[in-house]
């Protein structure tokens, strides 16, 4: 089945009715009128759309009620076929030839051209530079295309004195509003350039609100501190994409909100690996940085910050409290893996850290990762912690510590609640001695939810990557990791409440 041409008296198609092609024309729909690609677009196509349905003048096609099989065919402009919709001086923006009526104003090739050359003089009169148009080059020239129809001075082409008052009319009308598109076109050059100078991060440098809330970190000082510490070794990583600040900045982004690292490459305008492998050397370089902040203080710097409430449950003997930190994982591949992982605690897949904390609060001992199946006992003795227990030193943990004969072979005591044993009760004595120091015992709990709540990745699962071992190192990825987390959150105020 042929397609028709829509126009009055025009008898074109484009088959006969056997299917074969009978002419060697072209046939175009009328013009959309495209609402959703801005104001200008949908301006000009909707101008369009009236020329044509002005130009065809059929009484069954109106602007919203047109077929989808009206065609208008070449005959009908003089290349040929539609210009480009943007080009609206142009005579075949609309049908203008053999249309079967005269109400139309007829347009001429030679006149465009005409146009044309006026408005290139005038461009480059104006001196418009190249570079203000980088900033919008196609809204630019279809904004100076439009707001010139008709534009300055006559050279003499045009004989009719009509059309030249015309055109000097229009002139004066356009002159403002090119000069008010180059200022914009300034303007836009210069935040271009400014925007491409900012670092992201800079705009937060004297909010530490926002500092505390992005990095975990209570203020910018402190970032710029741990940003001068790891500069030294910065010069071994490979990635030169990013200045050091937008690294840290990325880095403490990750640990502190958990975002997707694609998410994270379009903030800092990178690709996804390059983000991943900033993220990776930086954890590196912080964990050879800031890993001694997690130190075992001595005996006299324990007695002499000791807090008033430890002093009269324990003297100055509490050195240290523990607990464990799991991390959830996702399920590994391994069957014996597997098994390793799985807390029968957390009904889940976990890595298992042991943490100790001062009585004041602080950090001070991170082991490596284990299973989610090792046990509290195996952990603690393999760990290296009793290494670091003095003679008459008192440990706190929680009843499922049984550790008190690897803490014996110290000389160390350690300090659980009191438990049935086979009694259908406690004594009044544990009861009340159990009361009085759980609130001390919490401490612990309070500075692993105050981690946890710091540096979100680790209230997800981490992905498998992490606790893969790294490559001619002792640990994971993981372990660094936390280790990171742990030193900077020791940069924070302690959760313990300072005695008066």
């Amino acid at each position: 089945m042929g397609v028709y041409c829509c126009v009055t008296g025009c008898h074109s198609v484009s088959h006969d009715k056997k299917g074969m092609k009978k002419t060697a024309l072209t046939f175009h729909r009328f013009p959309a009128w495209r609402t959703k690609e801005g104001d200008q677009i949908s301006e000009v196509t909707k101008a369009r759309r009236m020329a044509w349905v002005a130009a065809v003048r059929r009484r069954n096609i109106s602007f919203d009620r047109i077929s989808a099989g009206m065609r208008v065919c070449s005959r009908h402009f003089h290349s040929g076929k539609p210009a480009y919709e943007m080009l609206t001086t142009h005579p075949d923006w609309s049908p203008s030839l053999f249309l079967g009526h005269s109400e139309l104003k007829r347009t001429t090739p030679e006149r465009y051209e005409r146009l044309e050359r006026r408005n290139r003089r005038v461009h480059a009169e104006t001196s418009v530079k190249k570079d203000q148009l980088s900033v919008a080059p196609l809204q630019a020239e279809q904004a100076m295309q439009t707001m010139d129809e008709g534009v300055v001075h006559d050279d003499g082409d045009v004989a009719e004195e009509e059309s030249r008052n015309e055109t000097i009319a229009e002139c004066d009308l356009c002159r403002p509003r090119r000069d008010e598109i180059n200022r914009l076109l300034e303007e836009n050059r210069r935040l271009k350039k400014e925007l491409g100078k900012r670092t992201m991060g800079e705009e937060f440098l004297n909010d530490d609100t926002k500092v505390k809330y992005y990095t975990g970190l209570p203020d910018m000082e402190v970032v710029m501190g741990v940003l001068a510490c790891i500069l030294p070794r910065l010069s071994k990583t490979s990635t030169r994409t990013l200045s050091p600040f937008q690294m840290i900045f990325l880095t403490f982004m990750r640990l502190r909100l958990n975002l997707p690292l694609q998410h994270i490459a379009h903030l800092f305008n990178v690709n996804r690996k390059t983000a991943s492998k900033v993220f990776r050397d930086m954890i590196d370089v912080l964990h050879a940085t800031i890993s001694p902040l997690i130190i075992w203080p001595s005996r006299e710097a324990l007695h002499a910050t000791m807090p008033h409430q430890f002093v009269e449950a324990f003297g100055r003997r509490a050195a240290v409290i523990l607990d464990c930190l799991e991390i959830f994982t996702q399920k590994p591949s391994n069957v014996k893996a597997q098994a390793q992982s799985y807390s029968h605690y957390k009904h889940s897949k976990t890595m298992k850290y042991l943490v100790g904390v001062t009585p004041q609060g602080a950090i001070s001992f991170i082991s490596k990762g284990w299973g989610g199946g090792a046990s509290v006992k195996h952990i603690t003795e393999t760990s290296g912690i009793l290494d670091k227990l003095l003679p008459g030193d008192m440990v706190l943990a929680d009843r499922g510590f049984d550790i008190q004969d690897s803490v014996g072979l110290m000389c160390a005591e350690v300090k659980i609640p009191a438990f049935t044993e086979g009694r259908s009760q406690l004594d009044a004595s544990d009861v009340e001695s159990t009361r009085k120091n759980a609130h001390l015992r919490i401490h612990v709990k309070r500075v692993i939810g105050n981690i946890r709540n710091k540096y979100t990745i680790l209230s997800n699962k981490v992905p498998n990557s992490f606790v893969l071992p790294c490559k001619r190192e002792d640990g994971t990825f993981l372990d660094k990791l936390v280790v990171v987390c742990c030193a900077l959150t020791n940069m924070s105020p302690s959760v313990v409440v300072k005695s008066q």
